[in-house]
């Protein structure tokens, strides 16, 4: 789905095509006016769409400072789904992960939730990518992947965690929190979860390893959370299956970017050697 698809969903929907596009990944994100518009890439993202309403309307109930809903149903137009959200105030500044630690531990201070929520399956977007990347990356890539996938399943299923089990972001990093004049808040809920609260916490622990995250925001993260992950021996494996999620992301845009195969080799040809050091690029 392209830009220029998704303001032709939007125009269905009723939103001017004058909509601000605000981001372009899984969902292309718009803002008009007051609203928020969410449009998914395929109509098989709609039980994900109604997934994160009922989230958010439960952290609303929950006094969790997040995203909240302008209508409670999610549509689904022209085969694509669309959720409509009230536009955050004008953020004061750039999120930090010191701002993520706060929400995180609100989160996982949560009991059992009152909505069905899913195990964070983390790799279960590989084959839909692979899938949408085509005949765009090698099959061998697509092959490896695919096997590194079924490993990291299996090397999931047997860890022991280090805090309770229970609800979690499943997604939490410092771009999916935003600082208004009222403190921060949480975005992009569509993969919470209720699994090992470690997820919530390797992923920062990778952004500083692959992304070049500062290791003094990652410290501050750390000491405002009370706990560093990379202390945790399960830590390699959910890292392990976070990178070869994150490479299989990157493989759906390769059809219609050089930027997004660069990119794909980069990653593809460091996990083959195994380099845990070499530096990716989000996109």
């Amino acid at each position: 789905m392209d830009e220029t698809r998704a303001r032709a969903v939007l125009a269905a929907v009723g939103l001017p095509g004058r909509a601000e596009l605000l981001a372009l990944g899984e969902n292309a994100v718009f803002a008009s006016g007051d609203v928020v518009a969410k449009v998914g890439r395929s109509a098989e993202l709609l039980d994900r769409a109604e997934h994160e309403l009922s989230v958010a309307e439960w952290l609303e109930e929950a006094g969790v400072p997040a995203v909240r809903a302008a209508e409670p149903k999610a549509l689904l137009v022209e085969g694509h789904p669309v959720t409509l959200w009230h536009r955050l105030p004008r953020a004061v500044r750039p999120a930090e992960p010191r701002d993520l630690a706060p929400l995180l531990r609100l989160v996982h201070a949560l009991p059992t939730a009152p909505i069905a929520l899913p195990r964070r399956e983390l790799l279960e977007g590989v084959e839909r990518w692979l899938r949408l990347a085509g005949t765009a990356i090698d099959r061998a890539d697509a092959d490896y992947l695919r096997d590194r996938r079924d490993g990291f399943v299996t090397a999931a299923q047997q860890l022991t965690p280090h805090l309770p089990p229970g609800p979690i972001h499943g997604d939490a990093l410092p771009r999916n929190v935003h600082v208004g004049a009222a403190g921060p808040v949480l975005t992009d809920l569509e993969t919470f979860s209720s699994d090992l609260r470690e997820h919530d916490l390797v992923v920062l622990a990778l952004a500083r390893d692959r992304y070049g995250l500062d290791p003094a925001a990652y410290e501050a993260f750390t000491a405002a959370y009370g706990w560093d992950v990379r202390d945790w021996p399960g830590c390699a494996v959910l890292r392990g299956a976070r990178e070869t999620a994150s490479c299989a992301w990157v493989a759906q845009h390769v059809p219609s970017s050089p930027e997004a195969l660069d990119e794909f080799r980069l990653r593809i040809d460091s996990l083959r050697r195994d380099d845990p050091g070499v530096r990716w690029h989000p996109l």
